[in-house]
């Protein structure tokens, strides 16, 4: 009979100590996450994830109500495909093609420069 009690207390310190290291072990990695995100967003180089949906974009990158105006056009993906409908995507893909044309040489090696780009 006390080999059976001797057994059963040591199953139950096993048990016990099982359970405080899951503990112990799920309270250091609460700490180290939480370490790591403070480092990150005060680094700021949570700004520079620019997948995250909460990206706050640079006053320069701000786009206006005349940006989108002039800017990207949707080409409906239902509907009639009419004359007039291909008029005006042929008319804005035109101005697309304009802007790429009036670089100086748009595919050679000059548009990957540094200085292309503004950087010194």
């Amino acid at each position: 009979m006390d080999n059976d009690a001797l057994d059963s207390q040591n199953s139950n310190k096993g048990g016990r100590k099982l359970i405080i290291m899951a503990v112990i072990s799920i309270f250091i990695t609460l700490c180290l996450t939480t370490i790591s995100l403070a480092i990150y967003h005060y680094s700021g180089d949570i700004y520079l994830d620019r997948s995250r949906p909460g990206y706050l974009p640079d006053t320069e990158e701000v786009k206006t109500e005349e940006d989108d105006e002039e800017g990207d056009y949707n080409f409906e993906k239902s509907g009639p495909l009419t004359s007039e409908v291909l008029d005006e995507y042929l008319e804005k893909l035109q101005i697309e093609v304009d802007a790429v044309n009036a670089y100086q040489d748009p595919f050679g090696a000059e548009a990957l420069s540094d200085e292309y780009f503004g950087i010194k």
